[in-house]
């Protein structure tokens, strides 16, 4: 019993010190502390530390009230002490993602995701991921907030209010990048991309502009791994795509105070730029309008078929110094005979790398590589140090290991692991290239000029 009373305290003196858990309070959540630790069988699992945790934290109603009195004085202010509670109560599991390795190579940021498993069924996203069992209809149903058998008894959201409808946000367990977050819809609704979304993402940087926010398209293949439930991603991150410079700046007459950017990017994207919102609103609108009814068969790009819609766009804003910039990334979900997986998707000599969906993260230039490659990679490594033919177990690596071969003998003095990662950053900007609809640049301002901009 003296263990259990040792530990106990340990975990409320955590709570004092970090779940802003008050004298009142405490002798209650000690005893539910308690009740835990007692019925506990052996070592603690995971699922105790959840339960525990959660009995440690604020309520949700306590949650949402600091914050959002926080965030009327200093929005910052406001999504720090958030971030750092789902930090503090065991919701971000910072730990284990501080141990994914990370690295810039090619002007891309890698990352190699070794908490999660990998996800490579394009159906289970359309319905959701939804889970059997349970009162929520999703994964990211606000319903899941304490819900044990989905672990997360220590979820916590917050209210925001995106064009006047209801939202939350709430921050990811596995975040891929700082402080990553969802918006998500309050009602349990498809994602979608239409007019109003523009709105909700300049809404949402109005109030944080120390975020990105950007919308996934709604369609498998190149969506989400949740398609039925409308929300965003966001954080306190700059991507490599929103740091990408122009390979063409276009005006149009009716909008004097915006311009578009045909962005120096191996992806298909149009940046939207203005002090102001309603020629952003527009020009997004028109381009999406044109985009999910385009056709050209000769680029192998075709809106709709026996199968569905298959074009769709894939927004994202940030606010700087020029104002409101909306990059618009124009994505094809269609499939042919010789790429099964889809035309503008990783084609199959990457599957190895990446077969999952190609989603907004990656799209703008963070590429999360599924966690078995830790091992894979860091063999293939020691096979080509040591100068011996590839064996027949990793055949399915042939063109990494003879691309790492020829950059390993041309630097050896930076290593094989220096040019593995050189390799890995040379294969995601190939597959952003599989992802790009238009592979020439003039086809983009092409686009353009048939909704009326000059160069």
């Amino acid at each position: 019993m003296s263990d259990i009373m040792n530990l106990t305290e340990k975990f409320i003196a955590h709570a004092k010190a970090n779940l802003e858990l008050d004298d009142r309070n405490a002798p209650y959540v000690e005893n539910r502390i308690l009740e835990i630790l007692s019925s506990a069988e052996g070592e603690l699992t995971a699922d105790d530390y959840d339960a525990i945790y959660g009995a440690l934290s604020l309520t949700p109603r306590e949650i949402n009230d600091k914050f959002l009195a926080l965030a009327a004085e200093d929005t910052k202010k406001a999504t720090d002490w958030l971030y750092n509670y789902c930090v503090n109560n065991d919701y971000v599991k910072k730990a284990v993602l501080d141990k994914n390795p990370r690295f810039d190579a090619e002007g891309l940021v890698i990352t190699i995701n070794k908490a999660k498993p990998e996800f490579r069924d394009p159906k289970k996203a359309a319905k959701g991921n939804s889970v059997d069992g349970g009162k929520a209809k999703c994964v990211i149903c606000r319903e899941n907030e304490g819900f044990a058998p989905r672990n997360k008894r220590t979820l916590r959201t917050v209210d925001i209010t995106l064009d006047g409808e209801n939202w939350f946000w709430q921050y990811s367990p596995y975040g891929y990048f700082h402080e990553h977050g969802i918006a998500v819809n309050c009602e349990h609704v498809p994602m979608h991309v239409d007019g109003s979304t523009f709105k909700k993402l300049m809404d949402f940087v109005d109030k944080f502009p120390h975020y990105f926010i950007g919308c996934n398209a709604p369609l498998p293949r190149i969506g989400g791994s949740v398609l039925a439930h409308d929300h965003y991603q966001g954080g306190g991150e700059i991507l490599p795509m929103h740091k990408a410079g122009a390979t063409y700046t276009l005006k149009n007459k009716n909008y004097p105070d915006a311009f578009v950017e045909v962005v120096d990017w191996k992806g298909t994207v149009v940046r939207v730029v203005s002090e102001n919102r309603k020629p952003i609103e527009e020009i997004c609108e028109k381009i999406r309008e044109k985009w999910v009814n385009y056709n050209a068969p000769e680029l192998g790009i075709i809106a709709t078929d026996g199968e569905g819609v298959h074009n769709a766009v894939s927004p994202a804003v940030v606010k700087t110094a020029r104002g409101y910039e909306m990059n618009v990334i124009l994505r094809s979900n269609i499939t042919s005979e010789r790429y099964p997986d889809g035309v503008f998707h990783a084609h199959p000599e990457y599957h190895v790398i990446k077969k999952e969906s190609i989603g907004l993260i990656e799209a703008q230039g963070l590429f999360i590589l599924p966690g078995r490659l830790e091992a894979e990679l860091n063999e293939i490594e020691k096979i080509i140090e040591s100068g011996k033919d590839l064996p027949e177990e990793y055949s399915a690596f042939a063109l990494v290991y003879d691309e790492v071969c020829t950059l390993y003998k041309a630097d050896e003095k930076s290593g094989v692991h220096a040019a593995m990662q050189r390799e890995l950053g040379s294969i995601c900007n190939r597959i952003l290239d599989n992802t790009a609809v238009f592979k020439d640049k003039k086809l983009t301002v092409e686009f353009l000029k048939d909704l009326g901009f000059e160069l």
